[in-house]
């Protein structure tokens, strides 16, 4: 089956991503919406709405939902119909905690820059993405928060060796430790689609 995206708009404010909760229904990471297919589709999750109904991957295939549920929905078109994509999964067998600590990653970048690039300002997927050194490590640059930023290839490709002053990039925000989860951070300035889902989470 072929799937078209019929719209893209994202509650974070870019390409479209999906809230994962784990199986206690605590918010754990936020995934893209292709992603989010491939655990409905392989009955790794099942998506959940406001109202806490579940839906199988099987059931979304074959039910009509009432349209005051619609926002709660990426819709997906094939040749026959829409299909919809919950805004939220839950994972069906994962029940660890999310991260109150922060820990540094290439994800956690990601998410704290909003998988923004830093110097020209797209919204990317993460496979477009990758981490450039703001003072380079050629330069003694170190890998840590405050010196690290989520750029696009082109733009990491462009600035080079370089700082950004160097290159005549400038970077839309200085680079900071989280003092918190950068997903906590994104969630609390997600919409309402998420934020029943985010009450349970003591951290937010």
């Amino acid at each position: 089956m072929v799937f078209e995206i019929t719209f893209d708009i994202d509650v974070t404010g870019g390409s479209p991503r999906v809230l994962v909760l784990n199986r206690c229904y605590l918010p754990i990471h936020i995934t893209t919406i292709k992603r989010a297919i491939s655990l409905l589709y392989m009955d790794i999750a099942v998506g959940v709405d406001h109202e806490y109904q579940t839906y199988s991957w099987d059931q979304l295939l074959d039910d009509t939902l009432p349209s005051e549920k619609a926002s709660h929905f990426y819709y997906l078109r094939t040749v026959t119909r829409d299909v919809p994509v919950p805004k939220v999964v839950v994972l069906n067998d994962f029940d660890k905690r999310p991260p109150q600590s922060v820990k540094f990653s290439r994800g956690q970048v990601f998410i704290r820059d909003r998988y923004t690039c830093q110097y020209c300002s797209k919204d990317l997927p993460k496979q477009k993405l990758n981490i450039d050194h703001v003072v380079p490590r050629m330069a003694g640059g170190k890998t840590v928060w405050e010196n690290v930023v989520t750029s696009c290839h082109p733009c990491n490709r462009r600035k080079g060796g370089r700082t950004p002053q160097q290159a005549g990039m400038a970077l839309l925000s200085n680079p900071q430790r989280p003092s918190v989860s950068p997903l906590l951070t994104v969630l609390k300035n997600s919409n309402s689609v998420w934020q029943p889902f985010l009450i349970a989470h003591s951290g937010i």
